[in-house]
């Protein structure tokens, strides 16, 4: 186990690198200055290009990559454009709000999709099912900001049941706030999983029924529900845990959006904000964690999954 950890981790340098490469020249050959965040009529052509000298942006582009390679080797992730911050504060400061918010959606999502996944295999072709899979149709095709958009209409603008921006109330500190706040971020971002999840629970399960060990216990006497749940549910639910690596990807994403339409003091918002104020280091600095947020999740699935099931060798 750990020679196979060990030789993953060491196989996720080349991507990580390939990763740093290409989204580091892609933003620099964006549209756009972030020198012109400094500049006022006033300023000289020769104070221009001084802070563009002292924001490093006036050597080529693969020297700058070079200097930024060397600076995150020591652990150094530069200072943000914007307010002169350490990246590395700023990230500090973002990175539990948006960890906190991914792990309830994927609970949620794994709950939920449990139950529907087992209610609509159950009641196969039933009204059950087709209205388990009709939601499931549009959790997978929505856009998450107008469905964002719609449960700020419905619960915060006509019911006023939730607050619609922020992850706590201005001078409230109560553990109801935080999850008040947390309720529509979280069912934007655990839904489309959820769709995703129930459908492919459904399928494994109805294809789990017709699996000839079926007929072998039931011969032997046991009861349906002892095989379905010991049996049945069991040997559906084992890919999961690779299903839920695989989509990983979709709630890093998902938060940049989510975060920034409910104002939520995370990663995505910062990286969004960082985007249009073209603030290099800290774009630089939430992709790479994004990229490693994204190789160990898949290793630990991956782990998980030859855990769980011993037949499966690494």
């Amino acid at each position: 186990m750990a020679r196979y950890t060990v030789r993953r981790i060491i196989q996720a340098i080349p991507i990580l690198i390939f990763i740093s490469f290409i989204s580091f020249f892609i933003i620099r050959l964006a549209p756009g200055d972030p020198v012109k965040v400094f500049i006022t009529p006033q300023m000289t052509h020769e104070q221009i290009e001084r802070t563009r000298a002292n924001l490093g942006l006036d050597k080529p582009i693969y020297v700058q990559y070079f200097y930024w390679i060397k600076n995150i080797l020591r652990g150094d992730l530069g200072y943000s454009f914007i307010n002169y911050q350490p990246v590395s504060k700023e990230i500090s400061e973002r990175f539990l709000p948006t960890i906190g918010l991914m792990g309830i959606s994927l609970l949620i999502s794994i709950i939920l999709s449990i139950l529907l996944g087992i209610a609509s295999a159950i009641h196969k072709d039933k009204f059950i099912d087709n209205l388990i899979s009709k939601i499931c149709y549009i959790g997978i095709s929505i856009p998450s900001f107008w469905f964002a958009m719609i449960l700020i209409y419905i619960f915060s603008m006509k019911l006023k049941l939730l607050p619609s921006i922020g992850m706590r109330t201005i001078g409230a500190y109560s553990t109801l706030d935080l999850m008040k706040h947390g309720i529509m971020p979280s069912i934007v971002l655990s839904y489309p999983n959820t769709a995703i999840l129930t459908r492919y629970i459904r399928v494994r399960l109805i294809d789990e029924m017709k699996e000839s060990y079926v007929k072998t216990a039931k011969s032997k006497g046991i009861s349906q529900r002892q095989i379905f749940y010991s049996h049945i549910l069991r040997n559906s639910l084992l890919p999961m845990i690779t299903i839920l690596g695989m989509n990983l990807p979709s709630l890093v994403s998902g938060a940049f959006i989510t975060e920034t339409i409910f104002g939520w003091p995370g990663m995505g918002k910062l990286g969004v904000s960082s985007i249009f104020n073209f603030d290099y280091p800290v774009i630089m600095a939430i992709t790479m964690m994004s990229s490693i947020m994204l190789v160990l999740g898949n290793l630990i699935s991956d782990i998980c999954y030859s855990l769980v099931d011993p037949r499966i060798s690494l």
